[in-house]
Formats: structure tokens, sequence, C-alpha cells
């Protein structure tokens, strides 16, 4: 488990992999999806890009959460999907919240009329360098789960 403090000053709590999860009832997911060798990301119409994700509703698996976030935000249809870890926020107010984190091959994207709270997909061959400092990047991706649940995804061979 890694531990940090991410830039809203919450701390952020990581596992990869195998390592036991925080709850088996994530309320929440974010996608890492891949579509010839692009990361598929959406521009959130208020935040900026960041990768598709949202909130799991009744009824439904993280998984199929975040195969129809996939969908709704980007217009991606993914083959493949892996759960590659969760992640858990400690808000300072001392609420808390958990996200699984799912990596995945898409095998086609559809234009769509509308996109959720979303402006579309946006795909990047690689994110950038500097992408903490980036304002185009929603807040979402400027902790240390995207570099570190991406390069996880690529060593692990699940998305290349």
């Amino acid at each position: 488990m890694e531990q940090f403090i991410d830039p809203q000053g919450q701390k952020v709590k990581l596992v990869l992999g195998k390592e036991e999860r925080f709850t088996e009832a994530a309320g929440h997911v974010l996608v890492l999806p891949r579509f010839h060798q692009q990361w598929v990301l959406t521009e959130h119409r208020e935040r900026g890009y960041e990768f598709p994700g949202g909130k799991v509703e009744n009824g439904e698996t993280t998984k199929d959460a975040a195969v129809r976030e996939v969908w709704e935000e980007t217009g991606a249809h993914i083959g493949t999907i892996v759960y590659i870890g969760q992640y858990q926020v400690e808000g300072r107010s001392g609420t808390s919240f958990c996200k699984d984190i799912f990596a995945g091959i898409v095998t086609e994207m559809e234009e769509k009329d509308c996109y959720m709270e979303t402006k579309g997909p946006l795909l990047l061959k690689e994110l950038p360098a500097a992408l903490k400092e980036d304002p185009r990047f929603s807040f979402i991706m400027k902790d240390e789960v995207v570099p570190k649940a991406t390069a996880y995804a690529i060593a692990q061979g699940i998305v290349s």
C-alpha cells in the first residue's frame, strides 16, 4: 500500500494488483482505457481532461460501472477490462470514498450525440510529463494515482 497527500490536502491510500482492498463495495470507478496505443480520456465540462469514471449505480458491479462510464463519457466499447487496484480518499471533513481502478482495451470508438457531463473522447499517445502543472487536466489526474496505475497497467501487460 502507498499513501500520499493529494493536491487538495486529502490523504490517499493506493493498492495495486493483489494487495488487499479497502472495501469490496467501492462506490466509484476510474478507468484507464487504451485504443490503438492511445489513452482514451474525456473532457469534463468543468474539470478538464480526465480518465473516464464515476459512481457505481444500484445493483451494478464496479466492472459493469466501468464499462458503462467509458461508453457514456467517450463512446468507446471496451473489449477487455481488468481490475488493477483501488484507492481511498480521506477527506479533510472526515468523510472518505473508494474507487476501483480498471484498465481496458477499447475495440471500437463510436460517435455519439451526447456524452453526458463531458465533451466526449480525447485520444493521447502519451500523458504529458508535466501533467500536474498542465491547467487543461482535471485535479483528479494530478495526484499519484494516475502515474502509478498507468505504469502498473503497462508493466503487467494489460495495456500497451
